[in-house]
């Protein structure tokens, strides 16, 4: 058997404004989606039960991968109640290119890997930035403007699940459907540029702003659960905001020092709140050796 694994994705900051080319930072997590290939002499997929293959058959079919049984499941999974929303579709498509591409003799690097997983994924989503994928297969802290991937700075973020999972899709389409995007989109690349020189800062502007964009836009964004993260992490000397489109799924969470998220922790365990074992995913996509 041979086992491939890709990462899922965290957004830091930069969340919607990426869609119109701003920069964002975003990280790499090890949860994400395992492929494990026996052979077989034609092509079969398994998926987690209630999913379908429509990801991972189209990315298997665009890298011409060999007859094999490949399969499918969480890898490091969060075990929280819903989908926590990192980035599972994205790679379990990176999954699938990797694999496909190994065992079919022409193992893309990740420049190539990337290209085709983008393709991939926005012919069968319809739409998309592309983070997910870049995070997937390149792994660690990065930042991402326009489809170009850069070193990110060294954080150790704290994940929490709100309790309820969102849908992204149609928050993007809210979003879109707003004519005047241009300041917003000028705000937020002008922090995300700041990033490095404040995180928790950052991480506090970002999210008022986002706040303030989706009130305009009619988007679902807070949640009385994610304000009480946002509440907790202040009162705890750092910063939270939720990781993504809002309306539920994880925030992410910084601080200046271990004391500080120490605390948060505790805080968090106090109100029932689910801090994710998750760490940042220093490696990217890759076939795993037993």
């Amino acid at each position: 058997m041979r086992t491939f694994v890709a990462p899922g994705k965290l957004v830091i900051v930069g969340e919607y404004a990426v869609l119109d080319g701003a920069p964002a930072i975003v990280a790499a997590v090890d949860s994400g989606v395992k492929c494990e290939v026996i052979p077989a002499d034609t092509l079969q997929i398994t998926v987690p039960n209630g999913l379908d293959d429509t990801f991972v058959r189209a990315a298997l079919t665009a890298v011409h991968a060999p007859a094999g049984h490949y399969t499918f499941s969480d890898h490091n999974p969060t075990n929280t109640a819903g989908k926590a929303g990192l980035g599972g579709s994205g790679a379990s498509v990176v999954a699938a290119c990797l694999a496909g591409s190994v065992l079919g003799g022409h193992k893309l690097d990740r420049h190539a890997l990337a290209d085709i997983a983008m393709r991939v994924h926005r012919e069968v989503q319809g739409s998309g930035s592309g983070i997910d994928i870049l995070a997937s297969v390149y792994g660690g802290v990065m930042r991402v403007e326009d489809g170009k991937v850069s070193p990110g700075p060294s954080i150790e973020p704290i994940i929490v699940y709100s309790g309820t999972s969102a849908k992204t899709g149609p928050r993007v389409q809210m979003y879109r459907a707003q004519s005047r995007r241009r300041s917003f989109v000028q705000m937020s690349t002008s922090i995300v540029n700041d990033f490095t020189k404040d995180p928790v800062a950052a991480l506090g502007e970002n999210r008022s702003l986002l706040e303030a964009m989706a009130e305009r836009a009619g988007i679902d964004y807070r949640t009385t659960a994610l304000d009480r993260l946002v509440d907790l992490a202040d009162d705890c000397g750092g910063a939270a905001k939720p990781s993504g489109a809002g309306g539920g799924d994880v925030a992410v969470a910084l601080f200046h020092d271990g004391g500080q998220a120490l605390d948060f922790r505790l805080r968090c365990a106090q109100d029932g709140f689910t801090v994710l074992s998750v760490r940042v995913d220093p490696h990217g996509a890759r076939e795993v050796i037993w």
